[in-house]
């Protein structure tokens, strides 16, 4: 079973940047396209963008022209640069396949916090 592993998060003022990765096991990570969740207290976990195998990239309108996707196939990362985060930002933060299809056991996840 692929395990994933999030890191990167933490706590930032408004107008700050952080980046997140996220490390999966196995040999089939540079096949699937992969996606970046977060989840807010008493929120469903909602898709903040994805990145196919073919690294084409998309956004919740949300994030759209602040975070950046990216992957290293090399390294079965997954990255989520993310710049000029604001207060409704502040959630954890979870890798896994992109929709549609099944999807792997969830992480962790790394909390991201933003407040001044």
């Amino acid at each position: 079973q692929v395990q994933l592993v999030e890191s990167g998060g933490g706590l930032v003022q408004p107008g700050g940047s952080l980046r997140l990765s996220c490390v999966a096991s196995g040999s089939l990570f540079r096949l699937n396209a992969m996606a970046w969740y977060r989840q807010a207290p008493g929120e469903e976990r909602k898709l903040v963008a994805s990145i196919t195998s073919g690294f084409t990239t998309m956004y919740a309108d949300s994030v759209k022209g602040r975070f950046s996707i990216s992957r290293d196939n090399a390294k079965n990362t997954l990255y989520l640069q993310m710049n000029n985060l604001k207060p409704d930002d502040t959630a954890g933060y979870y890798c896994n396949k992109a929709p549609p299809g099944n999807m792997y056991y969830w992480g962790q996840g790394t909390q991201v916090t933003v407040s001044s």
